[in-house]
């Protein structure tokens, strides 16, 4: 269970930000709507989670109505656009009740539901709602968004085969809807003939590695290969004559899941505080001085401490510690359990970034055969593990730093993804700047009302801190159509950001 708890002052202001409403200005009814050069009449949408409408940690079907295509396709129609299919799931909880019998993956959970807990409210998962069902029949769908998808599966034929989901080779929530099972999402929308086409694709290839905190499990996709997967998806799609509209790549520094567990959200009464500075971090402080690493712990206060972590890319200090401490009088066992709990930890910097999921960890046991006493709090005085935290610089580091091994892939991806737009003559949005403006303290305003990306509270993001609210999703519909709009001379109308629904409270 996700600990994030929210104020009642926060939610109340939530709560009437959201009553806000006003009244959308652009009346489109004495406005003849065109497109331009564009031809609106077989619109796909190819992408990932962000594309299908998924939100609050699960596809469900009031999300997917909410999709940002969904809205986009809306207004094409008043410009000759044709019916827009989604594969909806078949409830408005999410999940699947039977993967776990087809694969060693968990079972996908629910959506997440902000409950009281304890006295606050939190974000609660709820359990799957129905088995994964097929939906092939009823298509062909034009939104074809797949959630966890990268650059390369939508070029990959068998993404949707039931018998790939035993070797994680393929995804359950395209297996839903593909024609074949040797079939691909590119094929798919192919086989449509479209005549337009939008494509937001490539957040995973980072994201994956950034909510594992870079433990390793979901690598960064060199930059290469993305640019070989992406470029053969815009000569796939404008192959028959289309145009289109693509997105490029928030950096994961301007979203939620980042940006809300600050670095030093640990309170410590006096007591131990005194204990911690003369019998661990104090000792520790002035043995790792003789090597020049003695800047890795601070001296506790009674408010505001950074969390404890394992730093993988430091040397490993267990023996110098051990030995250290023994010369000081502590008992060798102690102090080899000390060596082996603190050799590569350090305390957190702003640099580095706590993952939401975090919240629910912190202050807890870690279940360690060396998380002995006074060590048997994570983050406290035992290190939270690489997979809770995506680590920025610490102190004159110049590599191994994943906050910028993260930004540095974005850059790259990026970079390609412009030029294609370019050299394709395609719309291009920057998403990037988008969120880079949601993320501060301003935000953006849209017909009265202010949004940013701050978690719950700004109204765009949903309660798994990635993914966005129907507002949020409608912000992102607006950019889409701008772009299209200035490329080819269409006037589509833009949707009624306040229209769409936000954080649902209890």
């Amino acid at each position: 269970m996700k600990k994030i708890l929210i104020t009642s002052f926060a939610a109340s202001l939530l709560l009437f930000s959201y009553s806000c409403d006003t009244d959308f200005e652009n009346d489109v009814n004495d406005i003849q709507v065109t497109s331009g050069t564009a031809n609106f009449s077989k619109y796909v949408a190819l992408g990932n989670s962000l594309t299908s409408g998924y939100r609050d940690g699960a596809l469900y079907m009031d999300g997917q109505v909410e999709s940002y295509p969904n809205m986009i396709a809306a207004q094409m129609k008043l410009a000759g656009g044709s019916e827009f299919k989604q594969p909806l799931m078949p409830n408005n909880i999410g999940g699947f009740t039977n993967l776990n019998p087809l694969t060693s993956q968990p079972i996908a959970m629910g959506k997440l539901q902000l409950k009281v807990v304890n006295g606050s409210l939190a974000p609660v998962p709820t359990a799957p709602a129905a088995a994964l069902d097929m939906i092939t029949s009823g298509g062909p769908y034009q939104n074809l968004g797949v959630p966890g998808a990268k650059v390369g599966h939508l070029l990959y034929a068998g993404f949707g085969n039931p018998a790939g989901l035993m070797t994680g080779t393929a995804n359950p929530y395209y297996i839903r809807f593909a024609t074949s099972p040797t079939a691909s999402v590119v094929q798919d929308a192919m086989a449509q003939n479209p005549t337009f086409f939008s494509l937001w694709i490539g957040n995973n290839d980072v994201l994956g590695y950034s909510t594992t905190g870079g433990d390793g499990t979901d690598p960064i996709t060199p930059t290469a290969d993305f640019t070989t997967a992406y470029t053969a998806l815009i000569n796939t799609l404008t192959s028959g004559g289309a145009k289109g509209v693509i997105g490029n790549i928030p950096n994961v520094t301007s979203i939620p899941f980042f940006n809300t567990v600050p670095y030093n959200p640990v309170p410590l009464d006096a007591a131990t505080v005194t204990q911690l500075n003369q019998q661990v971090f104090g000792p520790l402080k002035q043995i790792l001085s003789m090597s020049g690493d003695g800047g890795r712990f601070v001296t506790l206060s009674t408010s505001n401490n950074p969390l404890l972590i394992k730093d993988e890319s430091l040397p490993n200090r267990q023996l110098q510690i051990t030995q250290g401490l023994v010369a000081g009088g502590v008992p060798a066992q102690q102090a080899g359990l000390m060596g082996i709990v603190f050799g590569q930890a350090r305390h957190a910097t702003s640099a580095d970034l706590v993952l939401l999921t975090t919240s629910s960890v912190i202050g807890t046991a870690p279940g360690s055969p060396y998380a002995v006493a006074p060590f048997n709090k994570y983050g406290v005085t035992f290190p939270l593990e690489d997979k809770h935290v995506l680590r920025g610089k610490f102190e004159t580091q110049t590599s191994n730093v994943e906050v910028d091994d993260v930004l540095a892939a974005t850059a790259a991806y990026n970079a390609t993804i412009k030029s294609l737009a370019d050299s394709k003559g395609l719309a291009f949005f920057d998403a990037n700047a988008k969120m880079g403006e949601l993320a501060k303290i301003s935000g953006i305003t849209f017909d009265g009302v202010k949004y940013t990306a701050k978690f719950v509270t700004g109204g765009t993001f949903s309660l798994d801190g990635v993914h966005l609210t129907g507002r949020g999703y409608g912000v992102i519909a607006n950019e889409f159509l701008k772009a299209i709009n200035n490329k080819y001379g269409s006037n589509l109308p833009l949707v009624n950001v306040n229209s769409y629904s936000g954080v649902t409270f209890p």
